[in-house]
């Protein structure tokens, strides 16, 4: 799994590629603290090249929507594939997390 984060004002840009599953979990949450505590920061993650997530990777996805939220800012998931986005839909993360 890679992680690449560009930043534009208090908007950042999130590509992921590759498989989030116990092996990479880790690596994508660490990947993503120095996002959860900007105030009033907007995150898109393009999620074209993101081939799976397990539950551990939602629950990064879900840590990350709680602190966005807590410092007023929004999350949004972009370009998901179909099998990621059914894992989302069943799971009822669609309905927590903002997918475009």
């Amino acid at each position: 799994m890679k992680t690449s984060i560009s930043q534009n004002g208090k908007k950042y840009n999130v590509v992921l590629t590759g498989r989030i599953d116990t092996t990479t979990a880790a690596q994508f949450e660490q990947d993503m603290k120095p996002l959860m505590d900007i105030e009033n920061g907007d995150i898109t993650i393009d999620c074209a090249d993101l081939e799976y997530t397990s539950s551990q990777g939602l629950r990064t996805f879900l840590t990350l929507q709680k602190k966005v939220m807590t410092h007023n800012g929004q999350l949004v998931l972009t370009n998901m594939q179909a099998q990621v986005k059914e894992v989302f839909d069943i799971t009822g993360f669609s309905n927590i997390i903002k997918i475009v």
